[in-house]
């Protein structure tokens, strides 16, 4: 299942990656009301794909998110033992559904969900979804999700495979109908009916680009960050507190410090400001290796450090804007959609 809302950029590359897949039956492509060619690109695929059936449906009932209803249409069409959502910017290497398959399988899983490799073409692209992901990985751990004795849950929708009969008896996508993070709630639901969920880092599996403008980025961010960090605003304030305190602060005082090093006229002055401005450079280069080596360990290359201050900033900004659109201004908008985020509150 592949829910499509103007994915007019990037729904044929992933088509067709699905496609590749032996053990791929079928792929339902649920065109969610798109205005930009998705459907004449869908349309034309159906050439080459025969088992790619397509449904178009309208705008999701009140109390709905766009996202969940597409795919509760999607599932109820699905003939599968096992079905995969997927998300319309992605791209399935070869074989890989066969790999994830096995290790369901093999660790009588009942849903496995990846975190996808992240295309970062642009330097925005660089700077802010390695830092998000980097953030994230301090508070949704692996394998704490995978040990069935522990309550933390988690998944990425970009990727999820579930067993057929699982999802049906969990309630599928309807029994989280209102939920922004639906994947997060779909992973809460099973693990708290006892059902074996694992959720791994995808990189060798599926590969995605999840936004292709800075406003896009920006707005997609908004609407998920907040609740990922529990909507917690003591939570956000003090990721925004320490961010800036390890990660942005040491950059502004090491420039400041060499600005006035050179500005003042007495050498006491200039050494003493050079000294506290190298001091600064110096935290700034322990915090880049920190980092390089946090990103290779989550999938990234460790050459993205490079952007860690821009990225920081940045992400710090987004988790506030985040937290006042969810908690004072009431609503977060998505793909054209306005969603009330009042009950939330």
């Amino acid at each position: 299942m592949i829910p499509a809302r103007n994915e007019a950029a990037s729904i044929a590359r992933t088509v067709r990656s699905v496609a590749a897949q032996p053990e791929v039956t079928e792929i339902i492509v649920i065109d969610d009301h798109s205005e930009d060619g998705t459907a004449e690109i869908l349309e034309s695929l159906k050439r080459e794909i025969p088992q790619l059936r397509t449904l178009r449906v309208g705008n999701p009932p009140p109390g709905w998110m766009g996202k969940a209803h597409a795919l509760s249409v999607g599932a109820r069409e699905a003939t599968g033992n096992w079905l995969l959502f997927t998300d319309a910017d992605t791209f399935h290497h070869p074989n890989s559904l066969d790999a994830v398959l096995m290790r369901a399988q093999r660790e009588r899983a009942d849903m496995i969900s990846l975190s996808p490799a992240q295309e970062t073409p642009t330097w925005w692209e660089k700077a802010v979804i390695p830092f998000v992901f980097f953030e994230l990985a301090r508070r949704f751990r692996f394998s704490k999700i995978n040990d069935p004795k522990q309550k933390d849950a988690a998944a990425n929708g970009q990727y999820i495979l579930i067993r057929r009969a699982v999802y049906d008896a969990s309630g599928g996508h309807e029994a989280v109908h209102g939920e922004i993070l639906e994947d997060v709630a779909i992973a809460r639901r099973l693990k708290s009916q006892g059902r074996r969920i694992i959720f791994l880092p995808g990189a060798g599996w599926v590969s995605t680009r999840m936004y292709r403008s800075f406003g896009d980025m920006w707005a997609g961010w908004r609407k998920n960050l907040y609740l990922l960090w529990g909507s917690s605003p003591v939570a956000v304030l003090l990721s925004f507190a320490r961010i800036w305190f390890v990660n942005v602060a040491p950059a502004i005082g090491c420039v400041l410090g060499l600005i006035l090093a050179l500005s003042l006229k007495t050498n006491a002055g200039r050494a003493q400001f050079a000294a506290l401005g190298l001091a600064f450079l110096i935290s700034v280069a322990m915090g880049r290796v920190f980092y390089a080596k946090a990103l290779k360990w989550i999938g990234f290359s460790p050459d993205l450090a490079n952007y860690l201050i821009p990225g920081a900033a940045l992400v710090s900004l987004m988790l506030v804007d985040s937290m006042v659109a969810h908690r004072w201004l009431g609503s977060v908008s998505w793909k054209g959609r306005e969603y009330s985020t009042n009950r939330r509150r």
